[in-house]
C-alpha cells in the first residue's frame, strides 16, 4: 500500500471513529453494577455523584433530599473502617444554600464542588476545599477563569491535572448546560471554552468525567431539564475534537429512567461511578460499574489540544 492509500484508510478508520460504526464499541461495560453501601450511602432518598479518594477509605457525594444536613442541596461522607463504611455525616462546609457535585482530584487533596453560597459570581460556582483523612480546610472559590454569573456544575480535573472539566448554562454556548475545559497552567486556570468538536448540543449536557485514559469522557445528556429522560452517553477525542457521543448501555441506562452523576473511581482503575433511579423509580441511588476501553481504540496518537 503506498503512503496516500494508507493516510486515506487511517482517516476512513478515524471517520468511523468519530462518527461511524466503530464508535458505538467506544466504552464496554460490565453487565453487573454494584449498589454503593446500601443504608449507608445508598438510601431511600437521592444520592448523586459518589466520588471516591484515591486510597478507597474516603467517600463523598451529594443528596437534595436527606435530612439531618445543612441545606436543601448537602454533601455528605463516610469512611471505611475495618471494612465497613461508617455512618454518613454531613461536611462541615456545607451552607444553608447548594453544596453539591464533589469530585476528588486524583492526588485525594483537593475535594471540588458546586455551591451557591455568598462571595460567588452568581448561580452556583465551582469551588474546591482541601482534605488530608477525614479533616478538610478553607473553601476556595475557583475564580472568574471558569466561573460566571451564570451557572457551572460538576467539576472534574483530568486524571494529569492539566485540564479542568465542567458544564455551564452560561452565555456562548450550543443551548442549555454545554460542557467546557479550562487548561491548567503552572498551578493556574486559564479561561474557560466550549470542549471542540459535536458534543455540545441544543440540548443539556452537564454531569461529565474523565476515564482513565484522559481523552474519553462520560456525561449526561437531556433535552430539558425536569421534563424529559437523562442518560448518559461516552465520547472520545481525536485530534482534540469530540463527536456527539453514543448512548451507553445496561446497566447504566435502562431506557426507562434516569442517569447521571458519572465520575472516575480514583481507587479502582477501570471504575466509573454514577446514579440512577432503579426499581421503584422513586429516588436516585450510587452505583460502581467497570468499563474497559477495546484494544481498537487505542490508537497512538496526540492527546487532547485545548
Amino acid at each position: 500500500m503506498n503512503a496516500l492509500a494508507s493516510l486515506v484508510a487511517l482517516a476512513v478508520a478515524v471517520a468511523g471513529l468519530l462518527g461511524g460504526d466503530a464508535s458505538r464499541e467506544a466504552l464496554a461495560l460490565d453487565p453487573h453494577a454494584e449498589r454503593f453501601a446500601p443504608g449507608i450511602a445508598s438510601t431511600r432518598y437521592s444520592e448523586i455523584r459518589l466520588t471516591l479518594s484515591p486510597d478507597g477509605r474516603t467517600a463523598l457525594w451529594f443528596s437534595r433530599d436527606r435530612p439531618g444536613g445543612e441545606g436543601g442541596h448537602d454533601i455528605w461522607f463516610s469512611h471505611l473502617q475495618h471494612g465497613q463504611w461508617s455512618p454518613a455525616r454531613p461536611v462541615p462546609f456545607n451552607t444553608p444554600g447548594r453544596d453539591f457535585d464533589p469530585a476528588f482530584t486524583a492526588d485525594g487533596r483537593f475535594v471540588l464542588f458546586c455551591s451557591d453560597r455568598p462571595g460567588g459570581l452568581g448561580g452556583d460556582d465551582l469551588y474546591r476545599v482541601p482534605v488530608q483523612g477525614l479533616q478538610f480546610g478553607a473553601v476556595e472559590h475557583l475564580g472568574s477563569a471558569v466561573n460566571s454569573p451564570a451557572n457551572e456544575f460538576a467539576p472534574m480535573l483530568a486524571p494529569d491535572g492539566g485540564t479542568l472539566l465542567f458544564s455551564s448554562d452560561r452565555a456562548g454556548g450550543a443551548g442549555g448546560h454545554d460542557l467546557y475545559v479550562a487548561r491548567v497552567d503552572d498551578g493556574q486556570l486559564q479561561p474557560a471554552r466550549p470542549v471542540e468538536g459535536a458534543v455540545n448540543t441544543a440540548a443539556q449536557e452537564f454531569d461529565a468525567t474523565f476515564l482513565g485514559d484522559g481523552r474519553t469522557i462520560v456525561f449526561a445528556r437531556a433535552q430539558d431539564f425536569g421534563s424529559s429522560r437523562v442518560e448518559q452517553f461516552a465520547a472520545r477525542a481525536f485530534g482534540g475534537r469530540y463527536a456527539p457521543g453514543m448512548r451507553l448501555p445496561a446497566p447504566v441506562n435502562d431506557g426507562a429512567s434516569d442517569s447521571y452523576g458519572a465520575m472516575l473511581d480514583w481507587s479502582r482503575p477501570g471504575t466509573l461511578t454514577y446514579s440512577a433511579r432503579r426499581g421503584d423509580g422513586a429516588s436516585l441511588d450510587l452505583y460502581r460499574v467497570s468499563y474497559r476501553l477495546p484494544p481498537s481504540l487505542s490508537i497512538p496518537g496526540p492527546p487532547v489540544r485545548r
